[in-house]
């Protein structure tokens, strides 16, 4: 069984999003350099970047993320992002209308049938759990090993939380991987058991 792990963006002050769902410049260093991430051609980074991002995206077998995060993004039109194999929606809805069976979707109720259902798709690769609401959940069900974090030098005050609306603490350990790319810190941190 490979590691999960909790992922995304986020503001210095600890969102991922601002009061409007939406991510502001967050995302603005995967668009500021000039090595391509994936094959789409719009993702480039900086060298540095490069080299931290597209070993880790290479490892997921599967991506937990929640509802909301689904909607919005009209499911990726089906397509898994970066090129990840299957998504695990954690939902209490089914599938929408019309929505194709054969995509690498997958909806389940409840984080601990997503982490399941994850791990079994993804075998020995990483399960990656979306940050916010859901990652939250499955950080609080003691379910994460690391957290990755990619820090971005904005403050939002206010908006949708890395860690959702975890409210016990957890302790981490110290980062083992600080990095600086173009308008970005990488960071790692295991989460302590």
């Amino acid at each position: 069984m490979g590691k999960v792990v909790m992922y995304a963006s986020v503001s210095v002050d600890g969102f991922i999003a601002d009061e409007n769902d939406q991510p502001g410049p967050l995302f603005d260093w995967l668009t500021s350099g000039d090595v391509p991430l994936d094959e789409s051609g719009v993702v480039k980074v900086s060298q540095t970047s490069y080299d931290y991002t597209r070993p880790y995206w290479d490892q997921i077998g599967a991506t937990i993320a929640g509802r909301h995060v689904f909607d919005m993004t009209d499911g990726w039109d089906g397509k898994p992002p970066g090129g990840v194999d299957h998504v695990v929606v954690v939902t209490h809805r089914p599938a929408p209308e019309g929505w194709d069976p054969e995509a690498p979707f997958h909806f389940v109720d409840g984080v601990e049938a997503a982490m399941a259902k994850a791990q079994e798709l993804a075998g020995d690769r990483t399960v990656e759990v979306a940050a916010g609401d859901v990652g939250g959940q499955v950080l609080a069900a003691g379910l994460i090993d690391e957290v990755r974090m990619d820090v971005v030098p904005v403050v939002f005050g206010s908006g949708k939380r890395y860690f959702g609306s975890v409210d016990a603490q957890h302790l981490l350990e110290d980062p083992d991987v600080v990095i600086q790319g173009n308008r970005v810190l990488h960071l790692r941190f295991r989460v302590r058991r």
